[in-house]
């Protein structure tokens, strides 16, 4: 019972999280430019972006860590290219209008190089979208006072210590758990706080910087759009714009 309500919880808060991601991004496309997908699997979101932005495929790039995955996106007629997001992006200065990663931060281990590597690639004017969670939770909080391990991480490099110490199971049932894998592709290395990441994307000189909250557990969903506004500091999922 308590189990399916924190996974209604987090399926709202990602559908919601995704969907404001996605809308910043398709705006940004509007006045031109190429676009940069950070943790571009085989070209997902431009199947997204194609159909609600008409994106083409001549403004898309994208790179993948995974070899085969990003293929399988070339296979396709995309450009992706396989690359380490923890190193310097193989792409010019000033190259993209936009540049997202959704749910990939906290899968680096140099985060902040990252982000710097994005103000690099952007434009000046350009746009950088980010989705990651939020490791400052009531939720994470109220897991670690019960001696448990955050759900957002970061995780042990143990597939058991996973299934052991997660509180709640709320991913998708179907997800297979790779943790002991050398380059895992679910397992959250450092997960930043609202604060924190507010703070770093100003620092590092992004000029405008926005910040949005999702999922201010353990509160019911018909709850959520009013405490989100009130209080997106502590919301499981945050979604930060940044223009360069």
């Amino acid at each position: 019972m308590l189990n399916a309500y924190f996974k209604n919880l987090y399926q709202r808060t990602m559908r919601e999280a995704y969907g404001a991601a996605t809308a910043e991004i398709a705006a940004s496309l509007r006045g031109g430019g190429n676009v940069l997908d950070c943790g571009a699997n085989s070209g997902r979101m431009f199947d997204v972006l194609a159909r609600d932005a008409g994106l083409v495929p001549e403004r898309y790039f994208g790179i993948e860590w995974d070899p085969e995955t990003a293929e399988k996106g070339r296979m396709r007629g995309l450009r992706i290219d396989c690359g380490d997001l923890n190193r310097p992006m193989p792409y010019e200065s000033d190259a993209f209008s936009c540049v997202f990663g959704l749910s990939l931060l906290e899968h680096l281990l140099n985060g902040c190089r990252y982000m710097k590597e994005c103000h690099r690639v952007l434009q000046p004017g350009g746009t950088l979208v980010l989705l990651t969670p939020n490791i400052s939770t009531y939720f994470t909080a109220a897991l670690i006072l019960l001696g448990k391990m955050p759900s957002s991480g970061p995780h042990p490099d143990s597939d058991a210590l996973v299934k052991r110490e997660e509180l709640f199971k709320v991913s998708n049932d179907q997800l297979q758990l790779d943790t002991e894998r050398e380059t895992s592709l679910h397992r959250h290395l450092v997960v930043f706080s609202y604060r924190v990441l507010l703070d770093y994307l100003k620092m590092i000189g992004f000029a405008e910087v926005r910040g949005h909250g999702f999922g201010l557990y353990p509160f019911p969903n018909f709850m959520q759009p009013m405490l989100e506004r009130i209080d997106p500091w502590h919301c499981h999922q945050m979604v930060f714009i940044a223009r360069k």
